[in-house]
């Protein structure tokens, strides 16, 4: 078998990744009229999609290789509420990376005022379709280059 290739982003100029915004729906709201908590797990994962695409590399491309990224663990500290129609400014930042497990901090700010809303952490790891570890290293020596580009960035 064959292992897929990926085109990843060619230039060598610094990636200066461009934060993610989301507009608060109605149908997130609970019963206080306040985004529920849940919601924001959600919106960490469309960054983290979002991150990822802007360095070049998709879930789906990722998932075409036979690669899964699953959640190890997450953190969320809630600093003041979300609110229909509120739009928030998420900020991604990979502050550790070693080729087998990645973490990536999250900044959540009111779009208008600025005011921190949330901060969060979440911890992933590297799996073939079987769910045996990887290490990106090894198997994908032009993915692990770029995830440390990023970190190098930050």
């Amino acid at each position: 078998m064959q292992k897929q290739e990926i085109e990843i982003r060619k230039e060598h100029a610094p990636i200066k990744l461009r934060p993610y915004e989301h507009h608060a729906k109605y149908y997130e709201t609970d019963q206080m009229g306040i985004i529920h908590h849940s919601n924001y797990i959600k919106w960490m994962e469309e960054a983290r999609m979002d991150m990822m695409e802007q360095i070049g590399l998709s879930y789906k491309e990722m998932e075409a290789m036979e690669i899964i990224s699953p959640v190890l663990s997450i953190e969320v500290e809630y600093h003041s509420m979300v609110h229909f129609d509120d739009t928030v400014v998420i900020e991604t930042k990979v502050t550790k990376y070693n080729g087998v497990k990645l973490e990536v901090e999250y900044l959540i700010t009111d779009k208008e005022t600025g005011e921190l809303r949330t901060k969060a952490k979440s911890s992933h790891c590297f799996l073939n379709r079987t769910g045996h570890p990887i290490s990106l290293k090894r198997s994908y020596p032009e993915l692990d280059t770029k995830f440390f580009e990023i970190k190098e960035d930050m």
